[in-house]
């Protein structure tokens, strides 16, 4: 799928706030989400392992990710790869150290937020992210800075829940339950058109597949998963 763009389509804008808001800790839900994405590790893994193993099976030797967490994306990585990490949320920095010294990451932790990376142009050939954009401010500004970072050749391979169809059920509900789900999970939020999203980046290519996990977490079971490359 060609998905080169010169103008931002206008459905995008109200993915793109002038100003993203910088990422601000909050006492209550930064150790609540510590501890809800390290005690649900392995039954989360077992839902999105199909996908993550045909996404980060196969990663260079550096690999940038944003928001890794707790580090749930560690088990995919070879030992001896240099991640860089991307994670703002000071909570989650003690247990993502403790996990990438037991699967012996070289762990290069960056505290910045996604919409503004402290990397170079063009410096590295692997950007992955898993369930990420929905709770980033602004996931076009994310994408700007994906392309950016990206040598001629690499690609960002991700993994998002994105809106249900309208006029279904599961759409109603994600509706319904968007002020206390984006409060609790910082600011995710379950509507997001997240395909528009990559397609629209600049990318020269993105192979994007959408599927539905069977899982309790209904508002967060439809998603999307695929690899977006930069044009060499």
């Amino acid at each position: 799928m060609d998905a080169s763009h010169d103008v931002l389509p206008s459905k995008l804008e109200e993915y793109a706030p002038t100003t993203p808001d910088a990422f601000r800790p909050h006492p209550l839900r930064g150790p609540f989400n510590a501890l809800f994405f390290t005690a649900l590790d392995r039954y989360l893994d077992h839902l999105l392992q199909p996908h993550k193993r045909s996404l980060f099976g196969n990663l260079p030797r550096t690999v940038v990710e944003l928001g890794p967490g707790v580090g749930a994306n560690l088990r995919y990585l070879r030992a001896g790869t240099r991640l860089i990490a991307v994670e703002p949320n000071p909570a989650m920095h003690d247990r993502l150290r403790a996990r990438a010294a037991r699967a012996r990451i070289d762990l290069e932790l960056h505290t910045t937020g996604a919409e503004r990376l402290d990397l170079p142009d063009a410096s590295v050939d692997a950007v992955i992210s898993s369930l990420v954009l929905c709770t980033v401010p602004d996931p076009v500004a994310v994408l700007t800075e994906v392309h950016r970072v990206l040598r001629p050749g690499g690609r960002y391979a991700f993994l998002e829940h994105v809106a249900a169809p309208d006029g279904t059920v599961l759409r109603r509900l994600q509706r319904a339950a968007r002020r206390p789900w984006s409060w609790t999970f910082e600011g995710c939020s379950c509507e997001r058109d997240l395909q528009t999203v990559v397609e629209a980046a600049g990318f020269a290519e993105t192979t994007i597949e959408a599927y539905r996990l069977r899982s309790p977490f209904l508002p967060v079971n439809t998603q999307i998963a695929g690899v977006a490359r930069k044009h060499n």
